[in-house]
């Protein structure tokens, strides 16, 4: 891992090379500018160039040192820039496929840039709550004009390199080489050499060139305004559109130190580490401790799903977009035909919004193919079951499916609460099943949580992770127990959304608080969605199993009065017919004012910190439980099944991540205060051990 150097001719070609995205890691700078000063020093070379080794010029700053020494060390690279610019001799970057970050920072230190067609060309920091932080603010606007070096920065979105060199009067791109880019930039880099040597005059650099807008101040405002509108709760667009304009009012030297201060402040901020902890929350969460990255996969080429409902549906749709055959199985003709119905509706929707090709919407459906028999899927390398939520439904399917899917095949259940070692027993292949627990839309929630056996083979596991990657979901592993990650952890939530109801709030009052907090939807909203009958049928089975569990009654008065929620067009709230509006219901005020009074108790003036505290510490808390038992392998999967699942706000990270943010001493400290609740659980406010362990230690979840 470093930069390889060669000559080519009178040309020296000066590589990054450290796989996969080169990138700007320590090794990698230090070899990098020994290659520069080789360069300079050696009479015979008359221009360099410079590239990237694999499948990218350069991914930016290497995220393996985000955080320690070697981030920072000599030589930065601040300093390799300075480098490039400095140099006597002609330098050429030549960007291919990925040059992002740090990567498109150096290739602006250059004194000419060669593209090859479809580059993907960005300046992302924004995403990680950021800004560019080596120069990217001042330079882009420079050498790309002010508004689209802006939008790239503000959005963070890669942009092709033909079309920023179709940007009249840019300057970022020399040329588009549509050969082979080695020898076209190497060609490119000795004409300037002669070119160069010819005239006398001094080498390019785009820090001199003038950055320019015919109405400044009021663009800025503008742009000011729209990224108010869009950026909501993260500071760090407002903080791009100011040191993009610091490039027209203050010289190329202040500006530099200007997004420096800027960069360093964000550093800081609350909002930019939880995008930095989800960033790689991410990306920690494909790494299974006892799976090595090489362990072997099964082949899955062909897949069958059993069931057409919404969730059948929604599953096939993921394959299918991902090129992989479907075959979908049901038990009556008229049942396949609604679920093909459903998921060329889904994909026509699509078309009208202009997301998708007509033509790839055949293509997709071709892939589709239906059955009533299970014979038809033997030869399937997995079969994923999405019928009802019972154990006598998935134990006639597993039964069956043991019977005839051949050796090998995978064999998962969609379910969201049961026991997967269970499911797992109705056949003679435990090794072989998993479950995959989807989220409603299948085809568009971004979470898969796969669901480990105590049996489930680590080829099997490695495989559907892999799988779950190419269908673009973000996979959490979760261990078997009731309700997983996600749902074990939110029925502790609504545990206590109910306990507040009882202690003086309204439903509207609990989801104004925690979505003014950040949250897609509060409880009641999210109840009432769901179906508020989900929710009854677990508690019926959890008075059985666990009757100890106190659950406030509301809840249960709601679903007998017969208000599940916005599918009988009444639940917490009151819908109008094919409105999905909450209105404020003054029947369920009533039932919950009665049932207060039925308790003796007072109701009394609850803030909107301590619905917000109640409802997200008891996340914090359960999801210690979970990491203590193994559930899951790190506090930040559950952070990952929270923000891409449940509608957690990305400025906070997570639940884990938040009580990092407060510190747990203090979390600990105010749920000691909940405990003291007579109207609350105080056996379930006792902090879990992991959580009271290290909140005693100073210590943090991350």
């Amino acid at each position: 891992m470093g930069a390889k150097y060669e000559v080519r001719g009178n040309v020296a070609v000066v590589t990054l090379d450290n796989p996969p995205v080169n990138g700007l890691g320590y090794d990698t700078r230090r070899e990098f500018a020994a290659g520069i000063e080789r360069a300079e020093a050696d009479a015979a070379i008359a221009a360099i160039v410079v590239t990237g080794a694999g499948r990218a010029f350069s991914g930016g700053a290497d995220i393996k040192e985000f955080g320690s020494p070697k981030a920072i060390a000599e030589p930065n690279l601040l300093t390799l820039i300075r480098q490039l610019e400095g140099c006597t001799k002609p330098v050429v970057a030549a960007v291919h496929d990925v040059c992002m970050g740090g990567g498109l920072e150096l290739a602006l230190g250059a004194h000419y840039r060669v593209a090859a067609p479809g580059s993907n060309v960005a300046l992302p920091e924004v995403k990680i709550g950021l800004i560019p932080g080596a120069g990217g603010t001042q330079r882009l606007p420079r050498a790309l004009g002010v508004e689209p070096a802006l939008n790239m920065i503000v959005t963070g979105e890669p942009v092709k390199s033909e079309l920023l060199a179709s940007v009249p009067g840019q300057k970022l791109f020399d040329q588009i080489v549509t050969g082979d880019l080695l020898d076209g930039a190497c060609t490119f880099a000795a004409a300037k050499a002669a070119e160069h040597k010819n005239n006398g005059k001094p080498l390019p650099r785009v820090r001199d060139l003038k950055a320019q807008h015919p109405n400044a101040d009021a663009y800025f405002q503008f742009a000011r305004n729209m990224v108010k509108g869009m950026s909501k709760s993260f500071p760090a667009p407002a903080k791009c559109v100011d040191a993009v304009q610091a490039c027209l009012t203050k010289p190329f030297d202040e500006g530099m130190l200007y997004e420096r201060e800027l960069f360093m402040a964000l550093m800081l901020t609350p909002e930019c580490k939880a995008l930095r902890h989800a960033f790689f929350a991410e990306r920690a969460a494909s790494k299974i401790p006892d799976v090595p990255e090489d362990t072997p996969q099964r082949k899955v080429e062909k897949l069958a799903v059993i069931g057409a409902g919404t969730m059948g549906g929604g599953i096939t749709m993921n394959f299918l977009n991902a090129g992989i055959p479907v075959t979908m199985l049901e038990m009556k003709q008229e049942a396949l035909d609604r679920g093909i119905a459903t998921i060329r509706k889904n994909y026509e929707a699509q078309v009208k919004k202009g997301k998708l090709k007509q033509d790839k919407v055949e293509q997709r459906m071709a892939l589709l193919t239906t059955t009533l028999s299970y014979d038809d899927i033997k030869d399937a390398d997995m079969v994923i079951e999405a019928v009802f939520e019972e154990m006598g439904v998935k134990e006639a399917v597993f039964r069956r499916l043991d019977e005839v899917m051949k050796p090998g095949a995978i064999l998962a259940s969609n379910t969201s609460t049961l026991d997967v070692d269970k499911i797992a027993s109705f056949t003679k292949r435990p090794q072989d099943v998993i479950g995959t627990h989807f989220f409603s839309p299948a085809n568009v929630m971004k979470l898969l949580e796969v669901v480990r056996g105590k049996a489930t083979a680590k080829d099997v596991l490695a495989t559907v992770m892999a799988l779950g990657k190419k269908i673009r979901k973000t996979t959490v592993v979760s261990g078997v127990c009731d309700g997983f990650i996600g749902n074990r952890m939110i029925e502790q939530y609504s545990r206590q959304a109910g306990f507040l109801l009882e202690e003086g709030c309204t439903p509207q009052q609990v989801d104004r608080a925690v979505e003014k907090w950040g949250m897609a939807m509060g409880p009641f909203r999210m109840g009432d969605l769901a179906g508020n009958d989900i929710g009854w049928a677990i508690r019926k089975r959890r008075y059985q199993e666990k009757p100890n569990m106190r659950y406030s009654k509301t809840a249960d008065l709601l679903c007998e009065l017969g208000r599940y929620g916005q599918k009988t067009g009444a639940g917490w709230y009151d819908y109008q017919p094919g409105k999905r509006d909450a209105i404020p219901s003054p029947v369920v005020v009533e039932m919950i004012e009665r049932h207060r009074a039925d308790l003796g108790i007072q109701p009394r003036k609850i803030s909107d910190e301590e619905i917000v505290h109640r409802l997200v510490y008891a996340l914090v808390n359960e999801g210690a439980k979970i990491v203590e038992e193994g559930i899951a392998s790190k506090a930040s999967d559950l952070d990952m099944v929270y923000l891409t699942g449940y509608g957690f706000p990305l400025h906070r990270g997570g639940p884990m991540c938040y009580a990092d943010t407060v510190g747990l001493f203090n979390v600990v400290q105010t749920m000691k205060k909940f405990a003291a609740n007579p109207h609350d659980d105080a056996s379930f406010w006792q902090p879990a051990p992991l959580l009271a362990r290290l909140a005693a230690e100073g210590r943090t979840f991350s």
